[in-house]
């Protein structure tokens, strides 16, 4: 391993990096056990040479079955997921922050890429201040002290963090320091910076696929993740061993169930065609007794919304489908469900409004009502 020298019978000397390299073996070890573990649970067996390990979010998006996820640390600011994925492939992924699995049920299945990075504000208005190239933070502070949007009107603060930022850029090779007063940027400095900033996140973005797990998928009644596959013939990501080859075989029995159905009729030559607006039809049957069941506990009787209808009343809750994550709107009468977004998480007990429009809802909120007589 390179971690000790002899250099004469006897006598050695040991490699400063001896220490931190045995403890990354041993933190390793325990990880593949972790994983092994974490498969064992649900009678599976894969070759650890298909491990994958990932300190934060994966270059490439990964997505699979959720198969384990604990807390990283004792403080319990970020967690763990073990994913056994389409690719043939089980991941170890660290560090992610917990809302971001807060409905990955062990069985369901997730994708977890790298969070979109965005261009800054601080960027955009370094390019626009700039003249042929040249930002200068002298007439950045003069300008913002015309305009006078500074929150608390510490203006050399404003400036001097866009100072910073391009300092950082500048020891990454994308703006230069003529002067104290002079800086000097490229043409695509703004895209130059967002690059940057995607080289150097670790954030992951969690995206829940579907809440169950492909056995459940199976007999669903609803639209799942498997139907939208089936659908749009998505087949060459799957490996054919592991997941890959499972959901390969679940997608080929979700066929049959819609043929056995009537959703689906398969032709003399083997070809299968489905019902017109397939995933749409089972989403509002799947809403639909959902809808019955919930309300004989609520004792409200249920309305399913109409595409292009007002809703409102208040959000009390959510309910996971197999067609997704749907809210829950009461009024005083009636109650119905609607797709859910989480822009409308922080309204939960509050009145809420929005327009169903294609299988979703554009909400409308924050919007104070007038004054009716």
């Amino acid at each position: 391993m390179g971690l000790a020298t002899e250099h004469a019978p006897g006598v050695w000397e040991l490699n400063e990096k001896l220490e931190p390299t045995l403890r990354e073996l041993g933190e390793h070890g325990d990880i593949i056990r972790t994983m092994q573990r974490s498969l064992a649970a649900d009678g599976l067996e894969r070759d650890p040479m298909t491990f994958r390990i990932h300190e934060g979010a994966p270059a490439a998006p990964v997505t699979g079955r959720v198969l384990d996820k604990y807390l990283a640390n004792e403080l319990g600011d970020n967690l763990t997921v073990v994913v056994d994925g389409i690719d043939g492939r089980t991941h170890h992924i660290a560090n992610i922050d917990p809302t971001q699995l807060e409905d990955a049920r062990i069985g369901g299945v997730i994708e977890i890429s790298r969070a979109e990075v965005t261009a800054r504000q601080s960027d955009r208005t370094i390019a626009t201040i700039a003249e042929d190239g040249i930002y200068r933070p002298s007439r950045h502070l003069e300008q913002a002290k015309f305009e006078g949007r500074v929150p608390g009107g510490n203006y050399e603060g404003y400036v001097d963090t866009h100072v910073r930022r391009l300092e950082a850029l500048r020891r990454a090779g994308i703006a230069e320091r003529i002067d104290s007063n002079q800086w000097r940027i490229p043409e695509d400095f703004e895209s130059r910076a967002a690059a940057y900033d995607a080289r150097r996140t670790r954030q992951a973005s969690v995206r829940l696929l579907s809440a169950f797990d492909l056995q459940k998928q199976i007999g669903a009644d609803g639209s799942t993740w498997l139907d939208r596959r089936m659908i749009h013939s998505e087949v060459t990501d799957l490996a054919p061993a592991g997941f890959g080859q499972e959901v390969r075989e679940a997608i080929d029995r979700r066929r049959e169930h819609h043929v056995e159905q009537g959703d689906a009729t398969r032709a003399r030559d083997g070809r299968v065609f489905y019902r017109r607006n397939l995933l749409a039809t089972l989403r509002e049957r799947e809403v639909a007794r959902v809808g019955v069941e919930m309300a004989e506990s609520k004792g409200l009787p249920f309305r399913a919304p109409t595409d292009g209808e007002n809703v409102s009343g208040n959000f009390t809750g959510t309910v996971q489908l197999s067609s997704g994550k749907f809210a829950v709107v009461e009024k005083s009468h009636e109650f119905t469900l609607v797709p859910w977004r989480p822009v409308i998480d922080r309204q939960l007990g509050r009145e809420v409004m929005g327009v169903v429009q294609g299988g979703s809802v554009s909400w409308q909120l924050g919007r104070q009502r007038g004054i009716n007589i």
